[in-house]
């Protein structure tokens, strides 16, 4: 190897470039971030705090999320997305009915306060909503367009069902009791709604 080569490398060595980020230093981030969104909310959430209460340094926090809001999403995604993918029972209709009480047991937790949150801040904060939209809506969407899609590959669904309309819905109302808090989610308000909704859609 000519000189030129080894120096750069003991560069790269020295820098750490090029290495794997540690998943325990993630991992010890995100936690630290969900915990104190639990307790003060998007609003009072610093990367000081984050750095503070996870031990790693602001500039590694930095290096992986470039804001706070990309951050924050993260941590609540991190915390909530096993709970939320969609199930394959078989039928269209019942994998929205199941979906759908998990997001509602989410909402009625402390969890779902984080999420009202969000989505409050967010109305205030571009880059907030910006990355709620991307991280936790689009994905969402795109996999209950597929629901559809199979429900309608298997007959129970009329072809021409335009699942933009279909999914807001379904959603919006959970997402409406969830910020103005005017009426309880309960599954019993899941299993009309979707029944209301899902019985306009179905095939004759």
């Amino acid at each position: 190897m000519s000189t030129s080569k080894t120096k750069k490398a003991k560069t790269v060595a020295k820098s750490g470039r090029g290495r794997p980020r540690d998943p325990e230093t993630r991992e010890k981030i995100l936690k630290a971030a969900y915990e104190i969104l639990n307790e003060v909310g998007f609003m009072d959430l610093t990367i000081e705090g984050v750095a503070a209460r996870s031990g790693v340094g602001k500039p590694t926090i930095y290096r992986r999320w470039k804001t706070k809001a990309a951050l924050a999403m993260d941590a609540f995604l991190e915390a909530v997305n096993p709970e939320l993918a969609f199930p394959d029972t078989g039928k269209a209709k019942e994998d929205f009915r199941e979906q759908m009480q998990n997001i509602v047991r989410l909402m009625n937790s402390p969890r779902g306060e984080v999420l009202a949150s969000v989505i409050g801040c967010g109305q205030a904060d571009e880059e907030l909503i910006a990355a709620f939209r991307e991280n936790w809506l689009i994905p969402r969407r795109e996999a209950a367009k597929e629901i559809f899609q199979r429900g309608v590959e298997r007959g129970e669904l009329k072809a021409d069902v335009d699942p933009e309309i279909a999914i807001d819905a379904l959603y919006s109302p959970l997402f409406y009791r969830l910020l103005l808090k005017h009426q309880p989610l309960t599954n019993k308000f899941v299993n009309e709604l979707v029944d209301v909704v899902m019985n306009g859609f179905a095939k004759s």
